[in-house]
């Protein structure tokens, strides 16, 4: 097991181009999991492959228990990567792909034997031992590369979206056996993604990427109650949050937003905002579960009457289409509750939950309650 920093780590491809990764700081403790997370071309991949030392950073520095290892070769890192591709050697048998590596380093065959054995019953593999890798599944091959990284016993385990391959359901039974494996091993793991819900259910601490620039780090909770900007917010959650722009205005004294869909209005207060954003447009954000189905009559909290327009019950919820502002929004309710697309239903929201955001830079903007009655409304709420 082994920390993990990097300071400040640039990477280039070449002079005149823009710069891959951009000022990268990120430290993960000794056994921690990490997840980089990003779209497409973001450049999690690349830093990934820094880590492992096959790509050479063009600025700062990667740190291992604290020594820097920018300028060493990746077999001199101690580190076991495991790719998309599973890269296993179709002429060999299961046995022996987990073993090359061991052979290689020129380890005794009771010792091989004795981690072989090991990695196969952590990963239930035990019975595929014979077996060549096109006579496996798709999930039993990744299994025999994970099991290969495994049998090193490296300081550092680098996953690069090892699950992208296999379909869904198998998926969400692998990345629980992963959890699992974490938890018996206790060794540091970066790991590397495009799915936000691996993002959530796997890591001790979550990377966001775009552009090459980490957009937030923080543990899963933090990451999506505390965006930091509209991209993190729009990227963490399913369904996505939703985005509805509104103008800050006083009413009786205090700032507040106004939320109209058409067939009625509600007033949102927003607490001690910076007066200078008065009359300004910003971005309201609040996640499907934060709006309620609330009673026809008002209760003290901000309430809205709006037309369903679509409809998708998923089984455990009921996700459930409207218009504010001339925004769709989508809320989640519970399953067994009675509509149908036309009817009109009193929505409410969570205002301790609700975030703004800049509609020029997208960055987070501060909201607090003010008003003490307010909070006491809202603890209701939440405690229905």
């Amino acid at each position: 097991m082994a920390t993990l920093e990097l300071r400040n780590v640039n990477k280039t491809y070449g002079s005149g181009l823009p710069d891959t990764l951009k000022d990268i700081q990120l430290a993960i403790g000794d056994g921690e999991f990490l997840i980089l997370v990003g779209p497409s071309g973001c450049g999690k991949s690349t830093l990934m492959n820094c880590i492992a030392g096959l790509e050479q950073i063009t600025g700062g520095a990667i740190l291992i228990d604290g020594q820097d290892v920018s300028g060493m070769s990746p077999k001199d890192r101690d580190i076991a990567m495991v790719f998309q591709s599973y890269a296993l050697y179709p002429t060999m048998s299961v046995r022996e792909n987990i073993e090359f590596g061991l052979k290689i380093r020129k380890m005794p065959q009771a010792g091989i034997d004795e981690e072989v054995a090991r990695v196969a019953k952590l990963l239930q593999i035990e019975h595929l031992l014979s077996r060549k890798p096109s006579q496996l599944s798709g999930g039993q091959q990744q299994r025999v590369a994970m099991g290969r990284a495994l049998a090193r016993r490296p300081k550092i385990y680098l996953f690069d979206e090892p699950l992208s391959n296999l379909d869904a359901k198998l998926r969400v039974e692998m990345r629980t056996e992963m959890k699992l494996m974490h938890q018996r091993l206790k060794t540091t793991t970066v790991y590397v993604t495009h799915d936000q819900i691996e993002a959530m259910t796997l890591g001790d601490k979550v990377a966001v990427m775009k552009d090459g620039i980490i957009q937030q780090f923080g543990t899963p909770q933090q990451i999506y109650n505390d965006p930091a900007n509209l991209f993190v917010a729009s990227f963490i959650g399913s369904p996505p949050m939703n985005f509805i722009p509104v103008r800050i205005v006083r009413e009786d004294g205090r700032l507040c937003a106004w939320l109209d869909s058409g067939q009625g209005r509600c007033e949102l207060p927003l607490g001690a905002l910076d007066p200078a954003l008065e009359g300004r447009e910003v971005i309201l954000g609040v996640r499907p579960e934060q709006i309620a189905l609330g009673a026809a009559e008002g209760n003290g909290l901000p309430a809205v009457r709006a037309e369903v327009q679509v409809l998708e019950p998923t089984g455990p919820d009921l996700l459930v289409f409207a218009t504010l502002n001339q925004t769709k929004v989508c809320c989640r309710l519970a399953p067994d509750v009675a509509c149908r697309v036309g009817d009109s239903l009193n929505l409410q929201f969570d205002p301790a939950r609700v975030l703004l955001f800049d509609a020029d830079s997208g960055e987070r903007l501060d909201l607090r309650l003010a008003d003490s009655s307010f909070k006491d409304n809202v603890a209701r709420f939440k405690g229905r």
